[in-house]
């Protein structure tokens, strides 16, 4: 049984690919921490934790009903992993694009953060695809405690990364340059490819 350490650390890590990977969310908070700073990327943070908390508690809620099933947890491995490949490949298709598009700021941060959440197929899959095996290992291994223990683990980082970015876009800082970020999305589509290969040897032994 993994400890809580390692267990932490796998869902910090491959929470990443949701929370930092290039989207509509990144591109509002950059747009919004222009003028805001940091404040603006904890509003829209606090909006995406208003869809996704409630999402959470749906899936605990299917997994717990599903986890009776023989080999859910084979299924649900084989299935993670085929999805961080999937993600890594998105994500390096979308970087190299380099492509990337202004967001009209219409409305306030917190609804932005709700709203690009909610419409956003790419965070909906992610949960239904990566953070369901996530929040079934955080079952298996823990109980019911252990999809709590999960979402801390896994929500701190959407302040940090929120708050931290429009933070720098406010500042005019060139810490997160183009290039900087395009080289971290990378590495990170490489550490998705490690993890599903690790789901992979976890549903076959």
């Amino acid at each position: 049984m993994a400890s809580l350490i390692e267990f932490g650390i796998t869902v910090i890590t491959i929470s990443v690919s949701g929370v930092m990977s290039p989207g509509p969310l990144f591109t509002a908070n950059v747009a919004y921490g222009v003028k805001g700073g940091w404040k603006t990327g904890i509003k829209i943070a606090y909006g995406h934790t208003v869809v996704e908390l409630p999402l959470v508690i749906l899936l605990s809620i299917g997994a717990i009903s599903l986890s009776t099933f023989p080999q859910f947890r084979e299924y649900i491995s084989i299935l993670g992993a085929i999805s961080l490949f999937a993600f890594a490949g998105l994500q390096l298709r979308g970087i190299l694009k380099k492509s990337s598009q202004d967001y009209p700021i219409r409305h306030g941060p917190f609804f932005i953060g709700v709203l690009l959440s909610a419409l956003n197929p790419f965070f909906l899959i992610w949960w239904f695809t990566i953070g369901f095996k996530l929040i079934s290992d955080a079952l298996i291994l823990y109980s019911f405690i252990g999809i709590a223990i999960m979402f801390v683990f896994h929500i701190w980082m959407d302040y940090a990364w929120l708050g931290g970015v429009s933070f720098l876009s406010n500042k005019g800082k060139k810490i997160l340059t183009a290039k900087n970020y395009r080289i971290f999305i990378i590495a990170i589509s490489g550490v998705l490819i490690y993890f599903g290969v690790v789901f992979l040897k976890q549903a076959f032994t």
